[in-house]
């Protein structure tokens, strides 16, 4: 019966320090923690596909958080399913002392609560992240409304670009070549020449 911790952070740039050290103060050792550098919007991450494939019934799976397993409600829901049924393997989410499925001797009473809290959770999570979106639109149309421009602004076309469109209108030069002579990319020259 082993113990394995999963740790992710969302992009390359966050730190999994935190979660690091809560695993190793659990007592997993470094060489048992699979580490994802992946947004949590699916499971397609290789450290955890690796993960799942080396649980065996009896092992534990330890967790931060339960959003360090996923966002997306019905997917946390049936990774959960997988790993306590599918491959009989007990998880610990070690900030909610109610999700931990180690107990053997645990009562209807007290599995009822767990699959209740998980429900919970992983929907206030995928709400959140619902949100999140909604208030990110709503935010962008805000600043819109006020004549916020978003992305770069546009280039300025360089002085000789109408010489060098006449050029390729009359098939002189190619887009390829009108781009270089311009010093930008041929699809941008097409953009300007449209």
């Amino acid at each position: 019966m082993a113990q394995y911790g999963y740790v992710r952070v969302s992009t390359r740039e966050q730190n999994e320090d935190r979660q690091l050290v809560a695993m190793r103060d659990f007592g997993i050792s470094e060489r048992d923690i699979f580490l994802d550098k992946l947004s949590g919007k699916d499971f397609e991450r290789p450290s955890y596909r690796r993960l799942l494939r080396k649980l065996k019934p009896g092992d534990t799976l330890v967790i931060k958080s339960i959003d360090r397993l996923g966002r997306d409600y019905g997917e946390i829901l049936e990774q959960w399913r997988v790993i306590t049924k599918e491959k009989q393997a007990a998880i610990v989410v070690l900030d909610i002392p109610l999700l931990d499925t180690r107990q053997k001797e645990r009562d209807l009473t007290g599995t009822f609560i767990a699959d209740l809290v998980l429900q919970i959770l992983s929907y206030v999570a995928q709400t959140e992240r619902e949100q999140i979106h909604q208030r990110q639109a709503e935010g962008i149309e805000a600043a819109k409304a006020r004549g916020v421009r978003f992305g770069r602004p546009p280039m300025e076309r360089p002085e000789m670009f109408h010489e060098v469109l006449a050029a390729w209108r009359r098939g002189d030069i190619s887009a390829r070549e009108a781009g270089r002579r311009l010093e930008v990319n041929y699809k941008t020259f097409q953009a300007w020449a449209r």
